[in-house]
């Protein structure tokens, strides 16, 4: 059983914040490399996520439960689930900011809080408080108001929602750590990942060594990925989930901000409404948490 945390540790707090803050500068990253397809990306985050994890399992002298995991086939095969669905989240996240849609990106994070909400309802009973009802309701009035104005649904947003949503639903069944989990995923991805870069390369369309600047940037994609996990991993041990469930706004606040101020992005329109509507559904639903920060200092 998971122990609650009932105090915030400083150390825990300002690595949960450093790993939103470095969620949040993605996008400069994702820009820097938007000249490179959005699956050999992902392909490169997987590679080069992998000694990252594993130097970090060796460090703390964590690897045995991964062993362990590796020789379990219920684990392996409910890690391969949530492998698949980050794999698939990031190739929409990295398609969404090098297409000039961060604010898709940003509209996705902000409502997953509220959707995790939701499938803890529709899937295990968990009842919604009326905050709560009134915070979905919001949020799926501004997702329906973006679909009328552009004809079509937001998929990037939705489907970054799903995928992430889903991820974390399963993830809570995936009895290893965090540190090791990640290490798995991105271990069962590493064959698939290798696969397709190998191809790539013999047919003539990877972008990998076409030049210094490309070959750096993409060593680079491992280390973007990795660390700002690794520190979400261990600071969310070390605060509240109250306290987690509200920095958790700071990435998306961050992308907002990059898409609308330094990349130029049109934020008028419907948007001008749903995003407004979006965030009064989050201060609709933090507003419990914030009490229960009160009330147990």
């Amino acid at each position: 059983m998971v122990q609650q945390q009932d105090k915030d540790q400083p150390a825990g707090l300002l690595m949960a914040v450093a790993a939103y803050f470095m969620w949040g500068l993605l996008p400069f990253y994702m820009k820097a490399v938007d000249h490179v397809p959005a699956v050999e990306i992902v392909a490169h985050r997987i590679i080069w996520a992998v000694p990252v994890a594993a130097l970090v399992l060796i460090a703390l002298r964590r690897t045995r439960d991964l062993r362990e995991a590796l020789r379990s086939p219920r684990m392996l095969a409910m890690a391969a689930v949530t492998a698949a669905l980050i794999s698939v989240n990031w190739a929409i996240y990295v398609y969404a900011v090098v297409s000039g849609q961060a604010l898709q990106a940003a509209l996705g994070y902000y409502i997953n809080p509220l959707f995790s909400i939701l499938l803890g309802a529709a899937l295990l009973g968990e009842r919604l408080t009326r905050m709560q009802s009134v915070a979905v309701a919001l949020a799926a009035a501004a997702v329906v108001i973006l679909t009328v104005e552009a004809g079509a649904l937001p998929w990037p947003a939705l489907g970054m929602l799903l995928t992430f949503g889903f991820y974390a639903f399963f993830k809570k069944w995936l009895s290893i750590g965090p540190n090791q989990g990640f290490l798995l995923e991105v271990l069962i991805l590493l064959p698939f990942a290798l696969g397709y870069l190998g191809y790539l390369q013999a047919t003539g369309m990877s972008v990998f060594l076409d030049s210094w600047r490309t070959f750096g940037l993409l060593l680079l994609a491992g280390p973007v990925t990795a660390i700002p996990l690794i520190f979400y991993a261990n600071g969310a041990k070390r605060i509240r989930l109250s306290t987690a469930g509200i920095l958790q706004y700071i990435a998306p606040t961050m992308i907002f901000l990059c898409a609308v101020f330094a990349f130029g992005e049109e934020f008028s329109g419907a948007k001008l409404v749903a995003f407004p509507m979006i965030w009064a559904a989050l201060i609709v639903y933090s507003v419990p948490m914030l009490r229960q920060m009160r009330e147990k200092p």
